[in-house]
């Protein structure tokens, strides 16, 4: 599980262009923390994160994406849970671009997380990439900054089975029923069964934002169905039965569990069908 519990509404900033200190300080103040949480004891070795975001720049990563949570004790705001996703600074010419998530904390209450994800430029869209690669964790002892290092580097040595899997799912053509039951099943991950039925069809989970996304292959469906789900904004029904419009996901955490299950659900359909 990701160790991490993050508001619905938490601060946050993206840009098309690597982010400034000063930039990622008005919505992550956190992440610049001058010490750690005093409940930490002498054993809990304190490296603000921008220091390991300094090292990371040195070896070619770019924050595009900042965040850090709301809390309601003041005496946790300058050392809450963050979250940064880096990439490489020049590939924002191709479609898609492979991304490193990385969080921590200076409470206590997270280790450094590094996890791989997908960002797909035509939709400012994140994705989190499942099981693809496994989850990297540094806990604050020894040298921090070089295991972190060393951590994004290994995500990055996972980006070919990322980009091997996105191949897979392009290559594969859904059929009409197979697309419905991969949004079907998107539709139980993404709302629970016991609050009543989903506020929308699979068909409109199913339905392109854009004329590039009409594609009946594996992986254009799956952003389609990713999309509709994490940003919302479809008309449909709420368990009233009232007209309603479907909220994005704006919690991280609930984001990422969404996202991750999305990944999984679309890695296992190519396994069958590839």
């Amino acid at each position: 599980m990701l160790a991490s519990r993050f508001s619905g509404f938490s601060p946050s900033v993206r840009s098309q262009t690597a982010l400034t200190d000063d930039q990622i300080r008005r919505v992550a103040p956190s992440i610049f923390a001058e010490a750690a949480h005093e409940s930490r004891s002498q054993r809990y070795t304190y490296i603000p994160t921008i220091t390991v975001l300094d090292g990371l720049r040195k070896e070619g990563f770019e924050p595009f994406y900042a965040c850090q949570t709301r809390v309601r004790v003041d005496d946790r705001r300058e050392t809450t849970k963050h979250m940064m996703r880096l990439r490489r600074a020049g590939e924002q010419g191709a479609r898609q671009a492979n991304e490193v998530i990385l969080l921590n904390s200076h409470d206590g209450t997270s280790s450094y997380q590094m996890l791989a994800g997908v960002f797909r430029f035509v939709c400012s869209n994140g994705m989190v990439c499942g099981d693809v690669v496994d989850e990297i964790r540094v806990p604050h002892k020894g040298n921090v900054v070089q295991e972190v290092i060393e951590g994004a580097f290994r995500v990055v040595d996972g980006f070919a089975q990322v980009d091997s899997a996105r191949e897979g799912m392009q290559a594969i053509g859904l059929s009409r029923d197979a697309q419905h039951a991969l949004a079907e099943s998107a539709l139980v991950l993404r709302y629970d069964e016991a609050n009543g039925p989903a506020p929308v069809t699979p068909a409109q989970v199913l339905e392109a934002r854009r004329f590039d996304d009409r594609a009946d292959d594996l992986w254009t469906t799956f952003n389609r169905v990713q999309e509709n789900l994490v940003r919302g904004g479809q008309a449909g029904r709420n368990r009233a039965g009232r007209r309603a419009t479907t909220r994005e996901v704006t919690g991280i955490d609930q984001g990422v569990k969404l996202n991750r299950a999305l990944w999984v659900l679309a890695e296992r359909m190519r396994e069958i069908l590839g």
